[in-house]
C-alpha cells in the first residue's frame, strides 16, 4: 500500500490518475526547488507528470529541466505517496502517484523553460516548513535522514 497525503478525497468526485516523477536535489547542504507563480505561489519539489510511453526516469529529468533549467545524474528512488487534488490549471481532479528519486544537480543549462516556475535553492530545514505539501516534506526529511549517514 502507498502512503497517501494531504486532502482527503471528495465524496462522489471522480479523479483521473496521473502519475508524475520529483526529485529531492541536493547540492552540499542547499536542496534545489522550483516555486510555481501560478495558478497560487507554492514551493515544490522539482517534477510533473509521467506523459503516455515515458519512463518515471525519462520524466523526471524533463520536468526537472523544465521547471528549474538544471541537468542531474543518478537518480535513486527513495519512495511513492498518492495525493487527491484539484489540478486547477488542466481542469481536473487527479489522483497524483508521486514517484520521488534522489538525484545529484549536475549543472544549470538554462532558466526554467516552464511557464510561473522559478529555480531556488535554500537550506533544506527551511524548505521542508515551506514546501506546498506534505508528501513533498515527508521525502525532503527522508533524504536529510539518508545523506547524514
Amino acid at each position: 500500500m502507498i502512503r497517501r497525503f494531504g486532502e482527503p478525497v471528495v465524496t462522489g468526485q471522480r479523479y483521473g490518475l496521473r502519475p508524475g516523477a520529483y526529485g529531492v536535489l541536493m547540492l552540499g547542504n542547499q536542496v534545489l526547488l522550483t516555486h510555481q507563480s501560478e495558478p497560487k505561489p507554492e514551493y515544490q519539489l522539482p517534477g510533473g507528470g509521467i506523459d503516455p510511453g515515458e519512463s518515471p526516469i525519462r520524466a523526471l529529468h524533463r520536468e526537472v529541466f523544465e521547471e528549474t533549467g538544471w541537468s542531474i545524474a543518478d537518480p535513486r528512488r527513495i519512495g511513492a505517496f498518492r495525493r487527491f487534488a484539484y489540478m486547477p490549471e488542466y481542469d481536473r481532479w487527479a489522483e497524483k502517484l508521486c514517484i520521488i528519486y534522489r538525484a545529484r544537480p549536475v549543472r544549470r543549462m538554462g532558466p526554467p523553460t516552464e511557464p510561473a516556475h522559478h529555480a531556488v535553492w535554500m537550506d533544506p530545514r527551511k524548505a521542508a516548513m515551506l514546501l506546498g505539501n506534505a508528501g513533498d516534506r515527508h521525502f525532503l526529511m527522508q533524504a536529510m535522514r539518508m545523506a547524514s549517514r
